[in-house]
């Protein structure tokens, strides 16, 4: 029987992969042979060690395109790579963010656009850019990263909140879409992960939040990449319009 977790001869798309979830979600995908288009923004050098890195412990390809996902040529660009190198697209994961923090009534309007534009429409161009190429190769899966944050809501983060809800909309939309062409579309809502994303948050606010988890610890990136590969693999094959949580059992009451 074959290994429903063999990769080998899948090409797929990750954003946000020089650091944290993305490159957590990039080596275990090239772990189980799936050559790979990985996509940053200004970290171009950090990057092409990670492809570099991958390479040579995996065996497999691993091309590069640094880019902002809010801009829509970014996706047409890691599209045209995966076709000009593959021929084919199999795993698209929308896995770039931001997290800017504000109170209502006190976030700047950039800050409110900019968490939209790479947040929210990072995911809709990028599907968009997948499904195409996808239609084409016969089938695919799209992985967007959204948040329990999205699910629930923060205090002090309505507009991540409003970007990663509206993540979970898309995702609903787009697999109900996309699935009689043979493309499932399902998302991860992490919940606190130990990441960049959280080295700002004060000591006593961490604490406070890794009290509510639980499984009584915080996240680790490997646990998202976990449920990404799930996802993307031939377990899932019957899996479409599906949130997974990966919180420990989190639950934010601020």
């Amino acid at each position: 029987m074959a290994d429903p977790l063999d990769l080998t001869g899948r090409v797929g798309v990750v954003t946000g992969a020089s650091r944290g979830i993305g490159a957590a979600i990039a080596d275990t995908l090239a772990r189980h042979g799936m050559d790979l288009v990985l996509n940053a923004g200004a970290s171009g050098e950090t990057l092409a060690e990670l492809a570099q890195t991958l390479t040579a412990q995996h065996g497999v390809r691993v091309d590069t395109v640094s880019g902002d996902v809010s801009d829509p040529a970014t996706s047409a660009d890691l599209a045209r790579q995966a076709f000009g190198q593959h021929r084919r697209l199999d795993v698209w994961v929308n896995n770039a963010g931001i997290l800017l923090d504000g109170l209502i009534g006190m976030t700047p309007t950039a800050d409110i656009e900019r968490t939209l534009a790479v947040n929210l429409a990072g995911t809709l161009h990028g599907t968009q850019a997948a499904s195409r190429l996808m239609a084409r190769s016969g089938g695919g899966s799209i992985v967007n990263m959204t948040s329990i944050i999205g699910q629930v809501g923060m205090s002090g983060h309505m507009a991540y909140g409003a970007s990663k809800a509206g993540v979970i909309g898309a995702t609903l939309s787009a697999a109900k879409e996309l699935a009689p062409k043979g493309i499932r579309v399902n998302a991860v809502a992490p919940g606190l992960i130990d990441t960049g994303l959280v080295a700002h948050v004060p000591p006593e606010k961490l604490e406070a939040r890794a009290a509510s988890i639980r499984m009584g610890r915080i996240g680790d990136p490997q646990d998202v990449a976990n449920a990404v590969l799930f996802l993307v693999s031939d377990l899932s094959r019957y899996i479409t319009g599906q949130v997974l949580g990966v919180d420990g059992g989190m639950a934010l009451t601020s």
